[in-house]
């Protein structure tokens, strides 16, 4: 049998046995010491009850704190050495306070109290073995041996040395093992954490984390919220998908959707999902900074999206892909239904709704570069960003006319104090956004400016 065995009982938890042999041992240097110090007439015959005592009482305490170990270990371990300690102090005062076996007694107590628990454990236990030596006393009166015999002497270290290796192999033992589980945890930790960042690529981070977090259970269930729902697709892609080769087209795609999906999150949007060039974002839900704060970050995600796309065309232009592509977007609030739909096993995390339907329409509607708004947004941003009457108009699943709205920027960049500068020729194309151009980075830019000029004077003189 090893140091720690595994047992179970009605299906209970596993328990450790290492705890039980160690008191076993710690016993025996007691039934030793009495059996040695008889044999050379050092103790009286009259304390040899105290043997099968020593023997039997650790078997006692094991099954009689076997059912208040599985509620609360760590006090049935600190009564358990507490008795320890009152049978220390007895035995100390019945062995006439002889100064080796004492000695040996207050070791091995000491040495069991550190290793099961702490210098507070050492304390109590300490002062145990004090009430235990003034319990006895009322029953049997001091009397002190004096000088212990050396059989009496050897045995008592042999044993408590015995006593001392056993147990330090025995916390050895479990100690290695508990770094092995330790090493295998981090290890199953690892992979679970590769296998969660794998997953966490199909959903957005916000569901992703409120799912792992705890904070949204996996089941079939929805709630109403006020969202700002998004949709974007590139004007032309049809024409371009029949004129690019497959791989070129994947590329591509990849490229624009992991550009426009950074600024989503970046704006703390919620990605729905992607159907071919068309995404799919809203906002409040699954966290929510109030209906105003999620509808402008909707709409200023779309302005930077629709400045990046000017980033975007350079980048493929210098491709071969000479087909100009402008982005149209259209944006709406209003309640929607959203959570888990689907079956049990397999589920999409999405919304639905009259309001989700209006913004797909807006979409549909929108020229290229334009974002177009209902007023349900523009009475949330309109102090923020500056939006163009364009009427009402007939859409379709609506009875009646939708009053639409134009976005043409934030109000702090209009007029005087605009940030940006764009032209777009034939041979040339500029977008210059001063605010993003970092202090340390504006000689550089100042520089590409002068050389791009004297290059176009060069070229008008000759």
């Amino acid at each position: 049998m090893t140091s720690t065995t595994v047992e179970r009982r009605n299906g209970l938890a596993t328990r450790p046995l290492r705890e039980y042999y160690s008191r076993v041992l710690a016993y025996l240097i007691c039934a030793a010491t009495l059996a040695a110090g008889t044999y050379t007439q050092y103790f009286s015959m009259d304390l040899l009850w105290m043997v099968p005592y020593t023997l039997l009482y650790p078997h006692l305490a094991y099954h009689l704190s076997y059912r208040f170990k599985r509620d609360n270990p760590e006090r049935t371990a600190q009564v358990l050495l507490c008795l320890d300690a009152l049978n220390a102090g007895a035995g100390i005062l019945l062995l006439g306070f002889s100064i080796v076996p004492s000695l040996m007694f207050l070791l091995t107590l000491s040495f069991s109290a550190l290793v099961s628990g702490s210098l507070r454990n050492l304390a109590i236990s300490l002062i145990c073995v004090g009430v235990g030596v003034g319990l006895a006393s009322l029953v049997v009166p001091l009397s002190y041996r004096g000088t212990t015999p050396p059989l009496v002497s050897l045995v008592s270290i042999l044993f408590t040395t015995f006593y001392i290796c056993a147990t330090a192999y025995f916390v050895h033992q479990q100690g290695q093992r508990l770094a092995q589980a330790r090493k295998e945890i981090e290890t199953e930790q690892a992979k679970a954490a590769r296998l969660a960042r794998n997953l966490a690529k199909y959903l957005s981070p916000q569901v992703w984390e409120s799912i792992f977090t705890g904070k949204r259970s996996v089941r079939l269930e929805t709630q109403r919220k006020r969202l700002t729902v998004f949709f974007s697709d590139i004007k032309g892609f049809t024409e371009l998908a029949e004129e690019l080769e497959a791989e070129a087209l994947t590329d591509l795609l990849n490229n624009y959707l992991n550009e426009m999906s950074k600024i989503a999150l970046k704006y703390g949007g919620t990605i729905d999902k992607f159907v071919g060039d068309c995404v799919m974002v809203f906002f409040g839900d699954p966290s929510s900074q109030g209906a105003k704060k999620d509808a402008v970050a909707a709409v200023s995600m779309a302005i930077a999206m629709r400045k990046h796309m000017k980033v975007l065309r350079q980048q493929w232009r210098a491709q071969g892909i000479t087909k100009p592509m402008e982005i149209r977007m259209g944006i709406n609030t209003g309640y929607c239904t959203v959570g888990n739909f689907g079956a049990d096993t397999r589920m999409d995390y999405t919304i639905i709704g009259r309001e989700v339907n209006l913004a797909s329409r807006l979409e549909s509607a929108a020229e290229a570069s334009e974002i177009l708004i209902s007023y349900e947004t523009y009475s949330l941003i309109k102090d923020v960003i500056m939006c163009r009457d364009k009427g009402q108009i007939a859409v379709k699943g609506f009875s009646r006319p939708v009053q639409i709205y134009q976005v043409v920027d934030f109000r702090r960049d209009l007029g005087a104090t605009c940030s940006f500068v764009e032209h777009e020729l034939p041979g040339f194309s500029m977008y210059l956004d001063t605010n993003g151009v970092q202090n340390f980075d504006k000689e550089r830019v100042i520089q590409a400016l002068q050389q791009a000029a004297e290059k176009l004077r060069d070229k008008v003189i000759l």
